[in-house]
This record gives C-alpha cells, sequence and structure tokens, in this order.
C-alpha cells in the first residue's frame, strides 16, 4: 500500500472513531436533560475536547482537522462551542499546557478548563509592549521554590472573571530581550493580584488592565525552562491566532452570515452595487473557509506554525470589510446606537456557563462593527502579521533591529 493510501485509510479510521464516539456520547448524556458541565466532562473523557491531544487528556491522538467532525456532530445537537464559552482557555492555554506542561499540571488544568470550570486569560501585552511583546518589563525573581512576580498588564480579556492565566515575565533583564523570558500558569485569586476593567467603545468591559505586586507563584507553574518563555508563548500566539482566524467549517459561519441575513430580511435597502459588494465577500469567505479546511487535514498532528498569522490576518480584514458593508447596507440607520450603557449582555447557557463569544445578531450590526475595529489588533496587528507572513512563510529578509543586545540596555519609551 502506498504512503498517500496509507494516511488515507488511518485519517478514513480517525473520523469513523471520532463520529462514533461523538454519538455515543449524545446517546449517553442527551444534551436536553444533562447539565452543561457534566456533558462538557463527558466530551473531554472520551477524548473529543481536543481530538489531536493524547488519550487521557482530552484527546483521541487523532489528526488535528477531524475536530471539526465532532465539533458539527456536537453543534447540530445544540451543544455550545468551548471557545465560546473560554475562549482563551480553550483557543490558547489548552494547547500550550498539553504542549509544553508536566503531567502533575495537565491533569490539573485540562479538565476543569474544558468544563468552564476555571476561565483563563492571557497576561501578556503591556502598556508599553503591545505589538513588541517581547520587550515587556513585568519581572519575576526567583525566591526559594517560587517566583515573585511584579508589574502590570493590559487589555487582558476577561481577567474580571478568569480564575487561571497565561503569564510571560522577564527573568533575566540582562539577556536579550527574546531570551531573557519565562512562561508561567497564575492563579488570579493570588494575593498581589488586582483587576481593573477597561470601557470600550461599545460601551462593554471585556478589557482589563491588571497589576501584580509581590505574585507568588510556585515554579511548579513554570511551563518551559527558564528563559525559554518566548518559545512557549510561540505556541500560544500561534494557536491564538489560528483560534481567531481558522474558522469554522460551516459555510455562511461568523460575520459573512450577520451580513446575508440582513441582505435576506431586508431588501427595501438593496441595490446592484452592494449586491456586487455582497457576492465578493462572500466569494472571499468560502475561500477562507475552505483553505481553513485544507490547512486542518494537511497539518495532522503537527504543531501550528505560522500559517495561522496568514489565516488570522485574512479572517481580521474579511471581518472588518464585512462590517462596514452591513453598515452601508444600513445607510442612515447605522448612525443609532444605544449600546454605551452596557456593562455587557451574555448568555447563561446553564450550570452558571456563559457564553462569552456571543456571535453579533444582524439586529446588532452597530456594536459588531464598532467590536470590529479591534480585529486588526488583537491577536497580533495586521502589520505584525505581514512582517511573519513575509519573514517565516516566503522566506523575505527581516527587518533591521536596533533591538539586539540586553533587554536592559535597550531604549524604552
Amino acid at each position: 500500500m502506498s504512503a498517500l493510501a496509507e494516511s488515507t485509510r488511518t485519517h478514513e479510521e480517525g473520523r469513523r472513531l471520532v463520529a462514533e464516539t461523538a454519538e455515543r456520547v449524545l446517546a449517553e448524556h442527551p444534551v436536553a436533560t444533562t447539565g452543561i458541565r457534566e456533558l462538557l466532562g463527558a466530551i473531554f473523557d472520551a477524548g473529543l475536547a481536543w481530538v489531536h491531544f493524547p488519550v487521557g487528556h482530552g484527546g483521541l491522538g487523532v489528526d488535528a482537522g477531524l475536530q471539526e467532525v465532532a465539533n458539527r456532530i456536537f453543534g447540530d445537537a445544540g451543544v455550545p462551542h468551548v471557545f465560546e464559552l473560554n475562549p482563551m482557555g480553550y483557543g490558547m492555554a489548552g494547547p500550550t499546557i498539553a504542549h509544553h506542561g508536566s503531567d502533575e499540571l495537565r491533569t490539573a488544568l485540562l479538565r476543569p478548563l474544558f468544563t468552564c470550570e476555571h476561565l483563563w486569560c492571557q497576561l501578556f501585552s503591556e502598556p508599553g509592549a503591545g505589538s513588541d511583546l517581547a520587550g515587556l518589563a513585568t519581572r519575576a525573581v526567583k525566591d526559594g521554590d517560587e517566583w515573585v512576580v511584579d508589574g502590570q498588564k493590559v487589555w487582558t480579556s476577561l481577567g474580571h472573571v478568569a480564575r487561571w492565566a497565561m503569564l510571560l515575565a522577564r527573568t533575566d533583564p540582562g539577556a536579550a530581550k527574546h531570551q531573557g523570558l519565562t512562561y508561567f500558569v497564575v492563579d488570579m485569586t493570588s494575593p498581589g493580584v488586582s483587576v481593573r476593567p477597561l470601557r470600550q467603545m461599545t460601551g462593554e468591559a471585556e478589557f482589563n488592565e491588571v497589576f501584580l505586586e509581590g505574585v507568588r507563584i510556585p515554579d511548579s507553574q513554570r511551563l518551559g525552562d527558564v528563559g525559554a518563555g518566548w518559545s512557549v508563548a510561540m505556541t500560544t500566539l500561534m494557536n491564538e491566532r489560528n483560534a481567531i482566524g481558522g474558522g469554522s467549517s460551516v459555510r455562511n459561519d461568523g460575520p459573512i452570515g450577520t451580513a446575508l441575513s440582513l441582505w435576506r430580511d431586508r431588501p427595501d435597502l438593496r441595490t446592484p452595487a452592494l449586491e456586487e459588494r455582497l457576492v465578493a465577500l462572500f466569494r472571499r469567505a468560502d475561500a477562507a473557509r475552505l483553505t481553513g479546511d485544507r490547512q486542518r487535514v494537511e497539518r495532522g498532528h503537527a504543531p501550528i506554525g505560522p500559517e495561522g498569522s496568514a489565516a488570522k490576518l485574512v479572517w481580521a480584514e474579511l471581518g472588518q470589510a464585512v462590517m462596514d458593508f452591513c453598515m452601508d447596507l444600513l445607510g442612515p440607520e447605522a448612525g443609532t446606537y444605544s449600546g454605551y450603557d452596557l456593562v455587557r449582555e451574555h448568555e447563561d447557557v446553564g450550570d452558571g456557563v456563559i457564553r462569552w463569544a456571543v456571535t453579533s445578531s444582524y439586529d446588532d450590526v452597530q456594536r459588531a462593527w464598532l467590536r470590529s475595529r479591534a480585529y486588526t489588533i488583537e491577536g497580533g496587528t495586521s502589520d505584525v502579521l505581514r512582517n511573519i507572513i513575509g519573514e517565516r512563510l516566503l522566506g523575505l529578509p527581516g527587518d533591521l533591529r536596533a533591538d539586539r543586545g540586553p533587554w536592559s540596555q535597550v531604549p524604552r519609551g
């Protein structure tokens, strides 16, 4: 049998295994009569949380692309996707812990992450280190079997409700800025952690600034070697970009579905010029969806690489273009918005579990348009992603850098 035929057979066997396992979980835990936490726990225990993870840690050890098989079966049955309930946990923390964490951390953290018992946030960006993340100044100093952390983080989504956080801190100021970083997971209930909400232009307050003052973290909560935090952070960031831009196999999911629903229900607003724009946006959205499907299949067991940056770039710019179209379609109605008094309205899906990543419906276009301004900033700005694509995918020369010396000697604003 050829290698291609063997690969195809193995992939089809994995597809059958995932589908049969998902159907068995639903038969044994009917959605209508099973609490959401119990159901998510059964999904994790069956290996369908992240199907490419090892058996016993939420996976079946099959190709990552087969996750869509489970997602479609559970979605059709009315099970919310965990990315909507615990976005930083499912999309970023889980893959990072699975790849770099000890068996003890995997056992302790992955299941309550997936069941949403523990929500997660990401303590990366700082007031002086956003796009230039490696320039961060939050300091971690070793003290026996613990690390003492002092610093400030900002733009921390869901920091006000998270139990755990992914933290990147500087442990060696004398090293080059990419080499003196170490990665930790930190309990957000630890003494010295304080969170302050940041009001956004949508009226919501899902972003926060986080202050760390003398926070003590056990060395057992370190991921990767001391000084190797940048490498661990790349796992987080590549998964973040893939989670944002990887998209769904479902046609017309996401922003393009909002535009199509609005077009269908408001025939009074249609014009030939707008129709031409919508058709072009639909083509782009479907091309992005199919490209995501192909990348998931081609990746197999391999970790996500810089191609995730391309997916996120395409998704962000397409999403903004779609929301611009929706606002243009609404015409004068686009100028009305009553959401500035909102803290944030979320959907309770049961058992105290909240759907945080609520997809905006077409009757909330103004809020969705305002929120879309962040698409090309969060998860890596478009300019940074273009540099990554150029340097790491296309092999183009890198930018000239003036910050190659020790971090402590690099000028900072």
